[in-house]
């Protein structure tokens, strides 16, 4: 599957609420209230602070989105932080994978010097697999720090890497 990443569009706003709204209704993988209207989760997403990218296959259908962001503000603005977001039925393909590579030339281009993921749900496989074979490492377990709906409480990892 060929994709390209470019920045997102105002007009991109329906397409990365397709992409936000089964992850945030299940759960699973993103510590947000699992209600969050349309309104809401493009708020966060979109948020004045983030840097929003979209990935469109060969048709130009949005496969996938990312935000790129300072982590802290001041002394801490210099370690950047993002969230990713795969369509469930192009997943496998390396959108993932291309979405992160890009994020972290995004990043070294902002002037950031690393990258930190606060709250990456333990169970979610291979968003974990993958941040290890880009070059994170986990830094820090937080012992059932999420109510995952159906495991029960899972650990959180804290992946960090410079750049």
């Amino acid at each position: 599957m060929a994709f390209t990443i470019r920045n997102s569009f105002p007009e991109d706003q329906d397409a990365i609420w397709r992409l936000l709204r089964p992850v945030i209704e299940s759960g699973e993988t993103y510590a947000l209230p699992q209600d969050y209207s349309r309104e809401q989760s493009l708020a966060y997403w979109c948020s004045s602070d983030h840097h929003v990218f979209v990935a469109a296959d060969e048709e130009e259908q949005v496969v996938g989105t990312y935000f790129l962001a300072a982590n802290q503000k001041g002394g801490g603005s210099h370690v950047a932080n993002c969230g990713y977001i795969t369509l469930a039925a192009a997943r496998g393909r390396g959108i993932g994978r291309a979405m992160c590579t890009h994020s972290l030339d995004q990043a070294r281009a902002h002037g950031f010097e690393a990258m930190q993921f606060n709250f990456v749900i333990s169970s979610n496989a291979s968003a974990v697999r993958l941040w290890r074979d880009m070059g994170f490492w986990v830094v820090g377990v937080l012992p059932h720090a999420f109510l995952h709906p159906t495991l029960g409480f899972v650990d959180v990892f804290i992946m960090f890497r410079t750049l």
